[in-house]
């Protein structure tokens, strides 16, 4: 049987649960965006992060969610994904993490790392913290430009260091995010984590969102996109430890081959987010708007809104869209993912038919 024929199959079962999931979802992901402080100021932010904005929830709060999560979807298939902003400059980080934990949550965080000092990594081990993705954006002076900090690429991969030599954690990745200027950066990046002890190298996208949007000339152009997911599968296939993110279909000529298995988007149907106002959404990188925003923590319960709303996210995103219902790859696609969907338009922002496919 040829490859194509094969991965047609894969993605013919993997509709059907689809489908299927969309009548019975299963939060196994929850993420916590417990600020939107940040001491750096990323061009690519899809949360326009700067500083609290006056609302955001207490420690007292957090810990009310935890323990409602707790009774009402249990620890055991569930995991919590710890964000911001800079979690870190929740002044309350640890006594929330380290409550989740006694609780006896899994739990993993985002970090720009630049405020992780070994005092802070081994920290970090005693309120269990298992897995930690660090953004790294290119070279030194790249990265310092990108994320708004001047000495940001030194302190980050000094706080990287920090947390390998902890030896505790579970996985210690590094993200990185490729636009038009820093992909010509991929090999001399490869050779920099390839000479560290991190446990993946993740590579995404630039996506038109958030801040990015002020930014057109820097979004990856077809040949970029082509050239990334080359560069993925290469190394993919010489054994490193290298990936793709979630973001997109692919088709077939690259689905499963630069990441683990084939594409889903698990917004409200596996994820589910309470942001640092209280609202609850799916993935944190949706549009926040009053048909993706859910309903807000401070006076809902989750399991309520999780049950009973999230219609949104439980459906092709191309029954909206007439271009993409007509869509020879519709069935596998399905309006690809909805962190890149225009809901004005009711359209993807990001399709690769005639690029991968």
């Amino acid at each position: 049987m040829r490859l194509a024929d094969i991965k047609t199959a894969h993605l013919d079962k993997l509709a059907d649960y689809t489908r299927a999931l969309y009548r019975a979802p299963e939060l196994r992901k929850l993420f916590f965006e417990l600020t939107l402080q940040c001491n750096e100021h990323c061009f690519h932010c899809g949360s326009s992060c700067t500083a609290s904005r006056g609302d955001e929830l207490s420690r007292e709060d957090w810990f009310r969610i935890i323990d409602e999560v707790e009774a009402d979807f249990g620890t055991s298939r569930m995991q919590l994904c710890i964000t911001g902003g800079e979690p870190l400059l929740n002044r309350d980080f640890f006594d929330i993490m380290g409550y989740a934990h006694a609780r006896g949550f899994r739990w993993g965080m985002t970090s720009n790392a630049t405020l992780i000092t070994p005092e802070i990594a081994e920290r970090l081990a005693e309120v269990g913290m298992d897995t930690i993705s660090v953004s790294i954006d290119g070279l030194r002076e790249t990265h310092d430009e990108l994320r708004g900090l001047a000495g940001g690429f030194d302190r980050a991969m000094a706080g990287i260091q920090n947390l390998i030599d902890v030896e505790a954690f579970q996985a210690v990745q590094v993200t990185t995010v490729v636009n038009h200027g820093n992909i010509s950066q991929l090999d001399e990046l490869f050779d920099i984590m390839d000479g560290i002890d991190i446990d993946s190298w993740r590579v995404i996208n630039l996506e038109p969102i958030g801040r990015a949007l002020t930014r057109p000339e820097l979004m990856l152009t077809p040949s970029d996109y082509v050239h990334l997911l080359e560069f993925i599968r290469e190394k993919r296939r010489a054994g490193y430890p290298l990936e793709y993110g979630c973001s997109h279909y692919l088709g077939l000529e690259y689905e499963a081959e630069v990441r683990e298995w084939y594409w889903l988007c698990n917004a409200g149907v596996y994820t589910a987010s309470i942001m640092a106002n209280g609202d609850i959404g799916a993935c944190l990188d949706i549009e926040r708007r009053p048909e993706t925003v859910q309903g807000n923590i401070r006076h809902e319960r989750l399991r309520d809104v999780w049950e009973n709303r999230f219609e949104l996210f439980r459906r092709d995103l191309s029954d909206s869209c007439a271009e993409c219902r007509a869509c020879e790859h519709v069935r596998f696609c399905r309006g690809d993912a909805h962190h890149s969907w225009d809901y004005d338009a009711m359209r993807p922002m990001v399709c690769f038919k005639g690029t991968l496919f």
